[in-house]
């Protein structure tokens, strides 16, 4: 078949793959821009299993793609809902320390969430945490009252919506299985007609390393799938107003379980981080022979579980085990009680692991000849999504020489 010629091509249609062929399609309408995508719809994986927490900024390193990217990311996010008449709300987040070990913890947060720009973040007391969530215990809080919530799966689909009308072509069912370059063009063999670019952008998630390594290229990481699992509160438990959050580990690119009301309505609890056995294992019993097999072939993967082994062990009990999730819910709120809850969905995260063991903290964008490579894109990906789209289409326009 004749591969339909295309300036760029991007892999993948969740959030980030959406936001970037925006961003390249505001920067010159005039680009012929497909999208691949192997689901039969857009957002299908982590985009529409998250938590929906447009977050803030509050915890990354100051002057990294995450601190720099979530805080354009959420003005950018708010400001494209306004447009687009899509609801979200600023239900608010505190950030609670429940001993005095975590409040040295807190207090390095605070003023990382300073550091990097986020507006109305307050230190507050007790007192003031009841006045905001009544049922929550803890010493101290960080207060942010501009954390909203949103329904990703429908902000992805707007994007999808809007990049149709403009011309766009986004090819669903569309499984890329081989990359070449033949004849200065990059060809994308896929279940559909092949297609060729000038140039491609993988924003492939939990896909990303495959989709490198089909241009033989080998990348610092590998993507390896934690699984997050949620309880729901039940109808009527009233304990939660807005998001509770605890002090993370710092040691651990999780955020802890927490409680989290939904844009359509109801409250969830969790999530966990699980190691998943498949990069689409939203259940304990989704195993992916071949995948598993890559995974635990991988010596990066040995080494986390050398640092990590504890912490993984707790989880899998944790996951198994209702009375120890809702033991770690009531830290944050004394009064829950496991009749208050039931289990919910999960979601997978794709969480690049570097060869040393170390979980990699930070957005990992490569560039080579005539591709970039967004392969590691974790939470605050979706918050952050129209942002580092505009800046993958800033990169895109210096170095694939658009328009010529």
């Amino acid at each position: 078949m004749m591969a339909k010629p295309y300036d760029v091509a991007i892999v993948g249609g969740g959030i980030v793959g959406l936001a970037t062929a925006l961003a390249l399609n505001e920067l010159d309408p005039a680009l012929k821009l497909a999208l691949l995508e192997k689901e039969s719809g857009v957002a299908r994986h982590q985009t529409g299993h998250n938590s929906g927490v447009i977050h803030a900024g509050i915890y990354y390193k100051p002057g990294s793609y995450k601190a720099r990217l979530c805080v354009e990311g959420v003005r950018l996010m708010t400001a494209f809902c306004d447009a687009s008449g899509i609801p979200y709300r600023r239900c608010g987040k505190v950030i609670v320390a429940i001993n005095e070990e975590e409040l040295p913890r807190l207090e390095s947060l605070y003023e990382r969430g300073r550091a990097n720009g986020v507006p109305g973040l307050e230190m507050i007391d007790a007192a003031r945490l009841r006045e905001i969530e009544p049922h929550a215990g803890a010493l101290r809080a960080i207060y942010s009252p501009n954390t909203s919530i949103v329904d990703f799966a429908q902000v992805g689909q707007t994007i999808a919506d809007r990049l149709l009308g403009r011309g766009v072509e986004i090819l669903t069912r569309a499984r890329v299985h081989r990359i070449r370059r033949v004849d200065g063009s990059i060809l994308l063999e896929s279940e559909r007609e092949p297609v060729t670019a000038r140039n491609i952008i993988n924003c492939g998630g939990l896909y990303a390393d495959a989709i490198a390594r089909l241009m033989d290229i080998r990348p610092n990481l590998r993507i390896i799938p934690f699984r997050g699992e949620f309880y729901v509160l039940r109808p009527g438990c009233n304990l939660v107003r807005g998001l509770i959050y605890p002090v993370p580990d710092p040691q651990f690119p999780f955020l802890g379980v927490h409680f989290t009301p939904r844009i359509q309505g109801g409250v969830e609890a969790g999530p966990n981080a699980v190691l998943a056995f498949a990069l689409e294992g939203y259940r304990m019993r989704d195993i992916h022979v071949a995948e598993a097999l890559g995974m635990i072939a991988y010596p990066g993967f040995w080494s986390m579980v050398g640092r990590y082994w504890r912490t993984g062990l707790y989880e899998f009990y944790r996951s198994l085990s209702r009375r120890a999730f809702v033991t770690a819910l009531q830290r944050l709120v004394p009064e829950l009680q496991p009749s208050d809850v039931s289990r919910g969905g999960s979601g997978v995260r794709a969480q690049g692991v570097s060869p040393d063991g170390t979980l990699v903290d930070d957005f990992s964008i490569v560039e080579i000849p005539n591709a970039i490579h967004v392969l590691n894109a974790p939470s605050p990906a979706a918050t952050a999504s129209l942002a580092i789209g505009r800046h993958i289409a800033g990169l895109a326009s210096r170095s694939f020489d658009l328009g010529k």
